[in-house]
């Protein structure tokens, strides 16, 4: 109540008019405009016996009209506030009363400094508004994470901190503070840049628990605006050498209405994009992440735009023990059916059934990770080759039951003889198979042996010898009278008269047990063939690396 009495006075003193607002401060008005003041106390030798303290000031101070001598008066007046303040203090209140009296009046100050500021900004206009030349937005990222990066849908993630500097000469003040940080909600009353990723997919700050945002104004209006993103961005593969490939994901930005003859992006120094230290990536290895500005056309005219691209190389570990590994074993497994006696059929076929499914199952889930493309992979090429050497041993046995294996290890009987052995065993079919198999016997080893036999001997001759020893008697290596290649000629045509002759001429032969000579050539062939393409397949992928350089146009590859 005294120091409004003093004003009151003093206004009428000087025929000027000072205003107290509802915060207690002090402004004073002349012709020239309203200015802040700042009341100071004087010391005198009273004061210090006891008497109260004065607030004064002098009259031609108040009537100077330099706005920079009350700028500095303003600063100099609030210093001798802060110290009478502190040396005004009880010495019964202790360093908490002081340091909290302190803190009140640079709080009461930094209010007005705000409210001074933001009294003609308008924050739809940009800070270079109207002067002929853009404002310069600077950037710089550091980055907590990245990861996953997905194949199926060419996008990869990242966490990070993203910041933009500018300045904006609008929001610049002078005092005794260098820097103020500020709550968010003062971002929606200044101008900030429209930054927007262009190949973004969905990205978003974080909020929890509050928005992870910062605010910073210093002296000169150098403004830092800085926030925690999580980014999902697209990347363009290029998967012919999965899984030896390497991968360019890049992250371009720039602003969203604002053409480069407004704004203008730059990246802060050579160090602005970084990382946290000790981050890696499940799947990839960061080989390099160089970045640039650039303009990029649009329809609206031409943009300032930065770009960066995380260059990445992919682990083959996973794949080799997953894929690669597997398929190596199952073809060499299916090899194991040329030690096999080509007259266990149901075994060879059965073992080459196996692995085909087997490896149809591994093809199925290694695709389950990859993009239906119009190409084929490393993958699958590594795949089909051991399709072909599976179905391959299918095919040699099949070869080998044709050329080397007659009929089905039973005797050929004619339509005509089977009626005749029917009638003469009274209609069993199986009596009338018994005899004709020793009847063949017979005939077999009259013709072997050449010499004469009695009744009896012939009788213990005709006696019913198994099934199983018939069968493998009666199989036979293939003729060389007959050229090979005519043999190829007559087995694709399926000449029936020449399956006869052989038929026949297997009845004349002795060899039992023999191996056919397709799979003792196929014991050699099949393993130094597969390993001759794997060695042709490793020294391709491996040494084929693709080089990375930035496209002319990035943001159009980002379509694919």
């Amino acid at each position: 109540m005294t120091e409004y009495m003093f004003l009151k006075s003093f206004a009428a003193f000087t025929f000027c008019c000072l205003l107290v607002d509802a915060k207690g401060a002090i402004y004073f008005t002349n012709k020239n405009g309203t200015f802040p003041i700042t009341l100071t106390s004087f010391k005198s030798h009273e004061s210090e016996r006891g008497t109260p303290k004065i607030l004064s000031t002098t009259a031609k101070n108040l009537s100077r009209d330099d706005d920079a001598y009350w700028e500095e008066r303003s600063d100099a007046l609030l210093s001798s506030f802060l110290n009478d303040t502190y040396d005004d203090a009880e010495p019964n209140d202790g360093k908490s009363n002081q340091k909290r009296s302190i803190n009140d009046a640079v709080s009461k100050n930094i209010t007005l400094v705000l409210e001074n500021l933001l009294k003609n900004y308008e924050n739809s206009q940009l800070p270079t508004h109207g002067k002929g030349y853009p404002t310069v937005v600077q950037t710089n990222i550091l980055i907590r994470s990245m990861g996953p990066v997905s194949e199926l849908d060419m996008d990869y993630s990242m966490d990070c901190y993203f910041r933009q500097y500018w300045r904006d000469t609008r929001l610049s003040f002078l005092g005794p503070i260098r820097s103020l940080s500020l709550s968010i909600k003062m971002l929606e009353r200044i101008w900030r840049p429209d930054t927007y990723f262009y190949n973004g997919k969905h990205s978003y700050v974080h909020t929890i628990t509050v928005p992870n945002k910062l605010l910073r104004i210093s002296q000169h209006g150098d403004i830092l605006y800085s926030m925690r993103l999580t980014i999902k961005a697209k990347c363009p593969m290029e998967l012919r050498n999965f899984p030896m490939d390497r991968q360019s994901c890049p992250l371009i930005l720039g602003s969203y209405a604002y053409s480069n003859q407004q704004l203008v992006y730059q990246w802060q120094n050579s160090q602005s994009v970084n990382f946290v230290p000790g981050m890696t990536l499940s799947q990839f290895d960061l080989i390099s992440f160089p970045y640039r500005n650039f303009t990029f056309t649009r329809r609206e005219g031409d943009f300032s735009v930065l770009q960066v691209s995380f260059n990445l190389q992919r682990h083959t570990g996973y794949f080799l023990i997953q894929v690669y590994v597997p398929c190596i074993l199952i073809v060499v497994l299916s090899w194991v059916s040329f030690w096999i006696h080509r007259e266990a059929t149901s075994d060879r076929v059965g073992l080459g059934i196996t692995t085909v499914l087997t490896l149809s199952t591994i093809s199925l889930d290694s695709r389950t990770d990859l993009p239906k493309v119009r190409y084929a992979t490393a993958l699958d090429w590594f795949l089909l080759m051991s399709f072909f050497y599976c179905i391959a041993t299918l095919l040699e046995f099949a070869g080998v039951h044709y050329f080397t294996k007659v009929g089905s290890g039973e005797i050929v009987i004619d339509d005509s003889e089977w009626e005749d052995l029917i009638e003469e065993v009274g209609g069993d079919a199986f009596a009338a198979r018994q005899l004709a198999v020793r009847r063949r016997s017979s005939t077999r080893s009259s013709a072997n042996f050449n010499f004469p036999t009695t009744s009896d001997e012939q009788e213990s001759t005709e006696l019913p010898e198994p099934a199983i020893r018939l069968t493998m008697e009666r199989t036979t290596q293939t003729e060389v009278r007959v050229p090979r290649w005519r043999q190829l000629l007559y087995c694709l045509a399926g000449d029936d008269q020449y399956r006869r002759q052989r038929q026949r001429e297997a009845g004349n032969r002795g060899h039992i047990n023999s191996v056919s000579h397709i799979d003792r050539a196929a014991r050699v062939l099949f393993p130094a063939s597969f390993a001759l393409l794997n060695l042709f397949y490793w020294l391709f992928y491996v040494f084929a690396n693709d080089t990375f350089a930035w496209s002319d146009n990035p943001i159009s590859t980002l379509s694919h």
